[in-house]
């Protein structure tokens, strides 16, 4: 029974790399109703292109957000998200810092990539916070 939202948010997530467009809030709109409205465009597009699945896993994603979603909620989970992802920039500049020090070229590079990455990943959590 606990998977089933997991499902429906990773029916949402993969709906959101494939349709970017789509997945857009109607402008001006923040917290629960962003969100909202992103779901609500991706099922319309869902449902104008036929894909009866992705429409239902949609349609149990908006559901959950009527339901459960609070803005203070919304909020807390993105301020979490936040601060793993600070904590992940932090670890891996720890191992970064351990690569110069022992000098392997090969594991500098590999450490600066992750490091980019965690960079990245907190920006984009910051980005969420904000909306």
């Amino acid at each position: 029974m606990k998977s089933m939202p997991s499902l429906v948010l990773l029916t949402t997530l993969l709906l959101a790399a494939t349709g970017a467009q789509a997945a857009q809030p109607d402008p001006g709109l923040t917290g629960c109703a962003a969100k909202r409205s992103a779901i609500e465009n991706q099922l319309k597009q869902a449902r104008d292109h036929g894909n009866a699945d992705q429409a239902a896993g949609l349609e149990k994603a908006l559901k959950e957000n009527t339901d459960n979603c609070t803005d203070a909620s919304l909020r807390k989970e993105r301020e979490q998200k936040v601060l793993e992802a600070r904590h992940e920039v932090a670890q891996r500049t720890k191992d970064l810092d351990k690569a110069m020090k022992k000098g392997d070229a090969e594991k500098i590079n590999k450490r600066k990539e992750k490091l980019a990455e965690s960079k990245k990943e907190l920006q984009d959590a910051v980005d969420q916070l904000e909306r």
